[in-house]
């Protein structure tokens, strides 16, 4: 056992007097992450879902080389450059019509936390000065910062916080998948209007994350409840605010999980994968109609919000070719292999410790009836060369969309051995 006086690196989400020694990675490239003394691990969780091209891709690699030649950083008070400009430009080009107007910042929970800001000082701005309270769904995540860990709702995250959190409502989860029925959704959908119907007045936004609310359990719901809490939100003049931090691109099976409706939220924020996986950044999107509550000839009408380090120019460059990447290769049609592969082999692992399968674009989700099963899977994936890191009852696979077919059979062959134990 490490010594405390030792342990100058903390890790997150674990107890370090009684983790596991952390597996020391000497280099990753494509889907492999070569191990100090462990051989080579095939990726299956994209680093927490955001390499999505994998590792150290070479045009990746030279894009950052040569912004780095020009300047890797300067501020965007008072000064702009042509990668932020351009990422920009690019964003509201491929998110639906009405996302016109990018606000960059250095990490998705600040991403949100930027969303939640710009919807609270929306209508600040508007004279609403008592609608200053959000909405979230049962079981969702936003971060691990203060007002993202407020509008999320996983105790074991956030429990040590949960004293502190005032100011935001929670409403049941949807039920019934993906492919819910009308009944289902109209039947869930009530909830967030009998709700609001009583609450709007002091309720700036509904903040969700859009069909898989991810690291709160994986849980999948029906794209017509986003199109119906549109119509609610809009009714009791409330902003709808899509977390797509973890969905876009791609995770879902189209490039944005919004893409699946015919709706176009207020903001969304996006992270993760906005950077193939190489620098932390996010873009918080916000429509028209929420700019213009800013744009005014009055100062304190300013959005006064400004990480050091948003629009980073190095992030941005790398950004752009990771999205030129995404559509030059056609990232779309090998998701949809992915996701056909996942369904034809994930759905038929068969085992009475198993509760529950979900697949939606590329990810592919085994819940099990109770955590123990899962209980040193991690180490047995590992010995057999494939990085997986289940939590909870959750053993999932969100790979890098370069996973051949070969590849995905040894992730997945891992998953359906350590069931036929």
């Amino acid at each position: 056992m490490v010594k405390m006086e030792e342990m100058n690196l903390w890790y997150p989400y674990a107890q370090m007097k009684t983790k596991d020694e952390n597996l020391h990675v000497e280099w990753a490239k494509g889907m492999k992450i070569k191990v100090k003394d462990g051989g080579e691990l095939l990726d299956g969780v994209a680093s927490w879902w955001c390499a999505c091209h994998g590792y150290s891709n070479d045009e990746l690699n030279k894009a950052a080389m040569v912004q780095m030649e020009k300047f890797a950083h300067v501020m965007l008070g008072g000064l702009t450059h042509d990668p932020a400009k351009n990422l920009a430009k690019k964003l509201v080009e491929i998110t639906p019509e009405g996302l016109n107007h990018v606000f960059f910042s250095d990490s998705g929970s600040v991403g949100v936390e930027v969303a939640l800001k710009m919807a609270i000082q929306y209508f600040s701005n508007k004279g609403y000065e008592n609608k200053i309270k959000i909405v979230g769904l049962k079981g969702g995540y936003h971060g691990d910062t203060f007002k993202t860990m407020e509008v999320g709702d996983d105790p074991a995250y956030h429990g040590a916080f949960s004293n502190l959190f005032r100011d935001t409502y929670h409403i049941d989860r949807p039920t019934g998948g993906y492919d819910a029925s009308e009944e289902n959704v109209e039947n869930d959908i009530a909830k967030l209007e009998e709700f609001l119907k009583e609450k709007h007045d002091e309720v700036a936004a509904f903040i969700v994350e859009p069909l898989i609310q991810a690291a709160g359990g994986f849980n999948f719901y029906s794209p017509k409840y986003l199109e119906r809490a549109r119509e609610i939100c809009d009714k009791y003049d409330v902003l709808l605010i899509f977390d797509e931090v973890a969905t876009g691109f791609g995770r879902t099976g189209k490039l944005f999980a919004m893409n699946h409706t015919n709706i176009v939220p207020d903001i969304v924020v996006l992270g993760k994968a906005l950077t193939g996986g190489y620098l932390g950044h996010a873009a918080t999107i916000a429509s028209t109609k929420v700019f213009e509550a800013f744009y005014s000839d009055r100062g304190r009408d300013a959005f006064m919000h400004g990480p050091t380090y948003m629009g980073n120019a190095l992030t941005c460059a790398v950004g752009l070719k990771s999205m030129e990447i995404f559509e030059r290769e056609n990232y779309l049609e090998k998701i949809e292999a992915i996701e056909k592969q996942l369904r034809r082999r994930l759905g038929n692992i068969k085992s009475d410790k198993i509760k529950d399968v979900r697949i939606l674009g590329v990810t592919g989700v085994i819940e099990v009836k109770e955590s123990k099963s899962l209980k040193g899977f991690q180490k047995f994936a590992s010995e057999r060369g494939v990085w997986l890191r289940p939590f909870y009852k959750y053993l999932y696979t969100m790979p890098p969309y370069i996973a051949t077919e070969e590849e995905m059979d040894r992730i997945i062959d891992v998953m359906e051995e350590w069931f036929k134990l």
